[in-house]
């Protein structure tokens, strides 16, 4: 690499950093406390620790396996470990728990057990004793391996008892028959009805004073609907360091440096040395690596591989050309075309036909090879009177794993396939279909598309800032800092060099990664700690390179809200609330419809075979008290005025539409009790964790 040279040469001074470096990183943990790590546990659940390792072990799972970001991993890990605990716990209080012939139920009927060829007896099922055997001989000759299976076996029954233990109550969640009619009376009953709105938007929100002592009296009584995590607010400037035009003037003539032969001083021998350059060197390879930031790239690779604003440029040159300086992704680059290849990248689509005895044929193929060519033939003459059916016949027809993306193979070089496929797709041009046989079975191909390759050298440096740049960021941004130390406001400091500010809300005591500022962990945690204060302020590098000045905005502590922030929420509530008792005061007069709408002016609206299933009514809305309403009168009744979502309504029940009763209520009782078993498992959970007294320690360890 470019580097290697000058770490060479300066190999002794670069470690001696390196050790000052470390030492002085150990002894500023020892004296300042910041080599050790708080003792706290990750968490409790009812006094009982979660174990931070299993915790990381989690994290660093998540992550690694399923690409989590690490604030996915956190929050899906801790909902994991705490409810395996609050389950263990109730299991443990209520004497329940799973036994030997739990976990081999549970083994037998798990994929990933009952297909293991390992552990099958000779008629092909799932054998308990086979698998113990296995179990005891990892005890002897493989203990890691041994270890491994004890912490999963004890996962395995911690699902085991928290099934067990939903599937108990979902069984004691049976409907009555009584149930089951009134589930079919909800859904098939309807009614039709007419009623007069009083809208509360007939009272001018200015007419409605609302105190503070009101607003706090109605989040007592709502608590619920106004609780609060802990956020923070702040402001920020950033100050990126990215390379300056000066810094790419002198790259560019660093890699044209390259192109011709020169003389080097070579320190070993003392003496200096013919070099060949980018343009006359044969050894390309040793000359890229020895320059470039980027390794040799050996193979060819079609146009879209490179930039697009350079990969038609490059397609252009003939073999030695040289294109360059370019910028591309990050880098200065200088290439040079070695060789071309036409037409070296083929995309074909297949069906693949297979049968009985060919190479991965699935168990289920039954039919034999004469079968096999008999239907590749069918398949193709459909092909070819309508080409454009092909991946709708590969979906439906092919026994390859492209077949649900409609065979198509995508592009491939030459080589990549088995030989007759390979000769097939190379020789035959864009548009050809046809059947070739191998050991896979038949394929009907449809060569689809064919672009030309290319071998390019490319010497890349990347585009980072120099020193003086860095330096440059370093002191505009102390500069603004003096600023902010004069007038103590972000802000104001920013107005005056004519910089940008920008805020971020709503910020969790675990966000990691930031809008705009990428992983900012440190930042985060500074907003968080019980002294930073509204006004501080403090800077932190930017993982991408430069500084960003933040200054704490705002504090949101978890809780209550207060009363100016639940304003917001609180007052169109409260307001409603007492529109709709002076409007009930002012008509309490009125009963019926009629007489109301002819003295108001205001209109009876009529709306047909409303059922208690739906909430929403006609030119109203989502309004669940109509519907409640509407169902308590008797025919030709009419109701008290009451409250609504938008207004004040009187209703009048005109008729029911009577339904057949069926001749039994047994789909409608089991319907309700699905829908209630279903919603056992979430709310079971939500019901352990709120009786729990739960202590979440995260935030002292990420």
């Amino acid at each position: 690499m470019a580097a290697l040279g000058s770490l060479r040469r300066n190999s002794f001074v670069l470690i001696s950093v390196i050790g000052m470096a470390l030492f002085a990183f150990v002894i500023a943990g020892v004296f300042d406390g910041s080599g050790f790590q708080s003792q706290e546990p990750i968490g409790e659940v009812n006094g009982k620790e979660i174990s931070l390792t299993e915790f990381r072990n989690q994290v660093d799972f998540l992550k690694k396996s399923y690409n989590f970001s690490e604030l996915q991993a956190l929050n899906t890990s801790w909902d994991q470990l705490v409810r395996k605990e609050v389950f263990k716990q109730r299991m443990e209080q209520l004497g329940l728990g799973s036994g030997k012939a739990h976990l081999d139920y549970f083994l037998a009927n798990n994929p990933n057990f009952n297909s293991d060829e390992r552990f099958l007896n000779d008629i092909g099922v799932f054998d308990i004793d086979k698998f113990t055997d296995f179990v005891l001989n990892l005890k002897d000759f493989n203990p890691q391996g041994y270890s491994q299976w004890t912490l999963q076996e004890q996962e395995f029954k911690n699902q085991i008892d928290q099934n067990n233990y939903i599937n108990l109550l979902k069984s004691g969640l049976n409907s009555s028959n009584f149930e089951g009619e009134l589930e079919f009376l909800k859904s098939n009953l309807s009614a039709n009805i007419k009623y007069v709105k009083i809208p509360y938007s007939s009272i001018p929100d200015s007419l409605i004073s609302v105190s503070n002592a009101e607003v706090k009296s109605y989040v007592n009584q709502n608590p619920d609907d106004f609780e609060q995590k802990s956020t923070r607010d702040f402001d920020y400037v950033v100050f990126n360091e990215v390379p300056s035009a000066n810094d790419e003037r002198d790259l560019r003539d660093k890699l044209n440096s390259f192109l011709n032969d020169r003389e080097e001083f070579n320190p070993v021998s003392n003496l200096n040395e013919f070099v060949k350059g980018f343009k006359n060197t044969t050894d390309l390879e040793f000359y890229v690596d020895e320059n470039s930031d980027i390794p040799y790239d050996s193979l060819y690779r079609p146009k879209g591989y490179f930039g697009s604003n350079h990969a038609q440029m490059i397609f252009n040159l003939n073999n030695d050309q040289i294109y360059g300086p370019y910028k591309d992704d990050g880098y200065m680059k200088l290439s040079r075309m070695l060789e071309k290849k036409k037409n070296g990248n083929v995309r074909a689509s297949h069906i693949l036909i297979s049968y009985k005895g060919s190479q991965n044929a699935a168990p289920s193929i039954e039919r034999s090879k004469n079968d096999a060519k008999i239907e590749a033939n069918r398949l193709l003459r459909l092909v070819r009177m309508n080409p454009d059916n092909f991946s709708s016949l590969a979906l439906e027809h092919s026994d390859g794993p492209s077949s649900s993306s409609g065979g198509d193979l995508g592009f491939f070089q030459e080589g990549m396939m088995v030989k007759p496929f390979n000769d097939y797709v190379f020789k035959n041009t864009v548009g050809s279909i046809g059947v070739v046989e191998t050991e896979f079975g038949f394929h009907v191909i449809k060569v689809v598309a064919k672009e030309d390759l290319a071998k390019v050298a490319t010497i890349a440096l990347k585009n980072i800032p120099s020193n003086f740049t860095s330096d440059s960021v370093f002191n505009v941004t102390s500069k603004f800092e003096i600023e902010l130390s004069k007038s103590q406001d972000l802000i104001t400091a920013a107005d005056t060099f004519d910089y940008e500010t920008k805020s971020l809300t709503n910020i969790t005591p675990l966000d990691h990664e930031l809008p705009v500022l990428g992983n900012q962990r440190n930042l985060v945690k500074w907003l968080f700690e019980n002294d930073t204060n509204i006004g501080d302020y403090k800077r932190f590098d930017l993982s991408s390179g430069g500084y960003v000045l933040a200054q704490l905005k705002a504090i949101t502590d978890e809780g209550l809200m207060d009363v100016n922030s639940a304003s917001l929420l609180a007052l169109p509530e409260i307001r409603k609330n007492k529109k709709a008792d002076i409007i009930l005061k002012e008509n309490r007069k009125y009963k019926n419809l009629d007489e109301l709408a002819s003295e108001k002016n205001l209109e009876i609206v009529s709306v047909s075979a409303i059922t208690q299933s739906s909430p929403v009514v006609s030119q109203a809305g989502y309004e669940p008290l109509i519907i409640g309403n509407a169902f308590g009168l008797s025919p030709g009744e009419t109701s008290d005025f009451f409250a609504g979502e938008d207004g004040v309504y009187m209703i009048k029940l005109v008729d029911n539409n009577e339904v057949d009763s069926p001749p039994t209520y047994i789909s409608f009782e089991n319907q309700l009790s699905n829908k209630r078993r279903s919603a056992v498992e979430s709310k079971i959970l939500d019901s352990f964790k709120d009786g729990s007294k739960i202590i979440d320690n995260r935030t002292l360890y990420y």
